[in-house]
């Protein structure tokens, strides 16, 4: 097993060394600093000292891969790439262009990322599997039918519609919880409600779905019917084989949500002014920050690739016939 993790971590190292090279590349070659530059001016007609300032000030003004002008190592270390990117590597993702440490930023916006998207991802995993369970037991009836005519209707309604729908029916006309905001402690708790069910609600079309044709897929498998011909009810041949065995594709789908679990979601957290990750890096595109974005692209990457590594891992805890070497 440790071979196996200390492997898939080596094999995670190129795949990051190339996310990184390519937001290098899109970042300071596609757009160079002097258009970084103008585009944070903001200016029609910017002037060249304009630009060499904005550049010094945060650190752009200096070669992208290879500095002529230093001695030694400090020609590869001494430039843009080296303090931009490689430092990366060790989780100094440097100051925004603003100049705030993102390090601080990221830290202290985890937690209400955090709040939104555990709950979410929790009732959703256990609300869907449910709703998929019950569809499945109650195949081929009308119960079966008016469930996935529901979740083609909720997957035909834009995630937008439930946030204002919500916003105005729960706040504005209700003044049930509060319309945006966020608190500190077991005060932050009112302005959770209303995201977390909006959360749950805006998926669970496509996710009721996706696990109804898993369960239906096992359903029709040899081992299904040895159990009933043994003599097992169909409730017990649903929930203790057809779901232990179902878990695999399950855990898959459920590492895609791992990097939202701790960078929030950008829509959510925009419109009920959650001061998570994911409403920072909205801010920093609309403000075109580019340091941040840079950032939350890599923290991404790293997030997506460890979700991949415990995904792996957690086969063998439900399938004994996987074997990690």
């Amino acid at each position: 097993m440790l071979r196996y993790i200390i492997r898939r971590i080596l094999y995670a190292v190129p795949i990051l060394i190339g996310v990184n090279l390519l937001t290098f590349a899109l970042f300071f070659v596609v757009n160079t600093p002097d258009d970084m530059a103008r585009m944070q001016l903001g200016v029609k007609y910017v002037t060249p000292e304009a630009i060499e300032n904005w550049k010094m000030e945060r650190g752009y003004d200096k070669p992208l891969v290879f500095n002529d002008g230093q001695d030694g190592l400090q020609k590869l270390t001494d430039t843009i790439f080296f303090e931009k990117s490689v430092a990366m590597f060790v989780f100094d993702f440097g100051q925004s262009d603003e100049g705030r440490d993102i390090g601080y930023e990221i830290k202290s916006r985890m937690l209400p990322s955090l709040a939104i998207a555990l709950p979410v991802f929790v009732l959703g995993m256990i609300t869907y599997i449910t709703c998929a369970l019950i569809m499945v037991f109650f195949r081929a009836t009308y119960l079966d039918f008016w469930g996935v005519v529901v979740c083609v209707a909720l997957m035909s309604i834009s995630s937008l519609f439930y946030i204002i729908s919500g916003q105005f029916l729960l706040s504005k006309l209700w003044h049930l919880v509060p319309i945006s905001g966020f608190g500190t402690g077991l005060d932050a708790t009112k302005f959770l409600i209303l995201p977390v069910i909006i959360g749950v609600i805006s998926s669970a079309g496509a996710n009721t779905r996706w696990y109804r044709t898993i369960f239906l897929e096992e359903m029709g498998k040899e081992y299904v019917r040895t159990a009933r011909a043994k003599g097992l009810g169909e409730h017990l041949v649903l929930f203790r084989h057809v779901l232990k065995n179902a878990l695999i594709p399950i855990l898959t789908g459920a590492v895609v949500v791992v990097p939202l679990l701790f960078l929030g979601s950008l829509i959510v957290e925009s419109f009920f002014g959650i001061p998570g990750l994911g409403s920072y890096t909205i801010d920093a595109i609309n403000s075109q920050d580019f340091a941040v974005v840079r950032a939350m692209v890599f923290l991404g990457s790293v997030l997506y690739i460890v979700g991949l590594i415990l995904t792996d891992i957690s086969y063998t805890l439900v399938d004994p016939r996987i074997r990690l070497s």
